[in-house]
């Protein structure tokens, strides 16, 4: 491992959302100046690596600012598709949002999310459409169910919005407009 490596946090600059946290050696960030596409060092296959070149998830970016102390990096970047390897926008989305990404996109046997993922948009926006109905019943019955049948809608609407091709990320940003006008 080079003795330069330092971590850098990559930002939206946009939206100031964290997208990833990866490393960089001082080649790393020359190229990243240089070229003003994110570059990083891969601790696992022990070589430069330009974010994009295999996904073409690229990372144009508009800033580079060290720390206080010099020892980590702040990368603020415009994105070109998800930051993640696992196709959402960062890689600090909920853990069951990125389970449910990668079984839409992996469809592995014996996984629920595949088998209705295969079923399409419309298959899943039905089940999305049945939960909410039995999340407004259990609100109504007020019989303890509500938590439990919240939770399928969501679970669901997660599913939905995979199979759709839509990142939760969006719909929080979206929420986050909208907290804002209320204020």
């Amino acid at each position: 491992m080079p003795p330069d490596l330092r971590p850098a946090v990559v930002q939206d600059a946009r939206d100031g959302r964290v997208l990833m946290l990866a490393w960089m050696n001082d080649d790393a960030l020359r190229l990243t100046v240089k070229t003003g596409e994110a570059w990083f060092w891969s601790r696992s296959r022990e070589r430069l690596w330009k974010k994009g070149e295999t996904s073409g998830n690229t990372l144009a970016v508009e800033e580079v600012r060290d720390d206080c102390d010099g020892d980590a990096l702040l990368i603020r970047v415009v994105p070109n598709g998800s930051a993640c390897h696992t196709g959402s926008v960062s890689c600090f989305a909920p853990a069951l949002w990125r389970t449910v990404v990668e079984r839409v996109r992996d469809r592995p046997d014996g996984s629920y999310v595949a088998k209705l993922a295969s079923g399409g948009v419309v298959r899943t926006a039905q089940k999305v459409g049945e939960e909410a109905v039995e999340t407004a019943l259990a609100a109504v019955a007020g019989d303890g169910r509500l938590v439990s049948e919240a939770a399928d809608l969501l679970f669901h609407l997660y599913v939905l919005l995979a199979v759709a091709g839509v990142d939760v990320a969006d719909v929080e940003a979206e929420l986050a407009v909208r907290a804002a006008a209320v204020v």
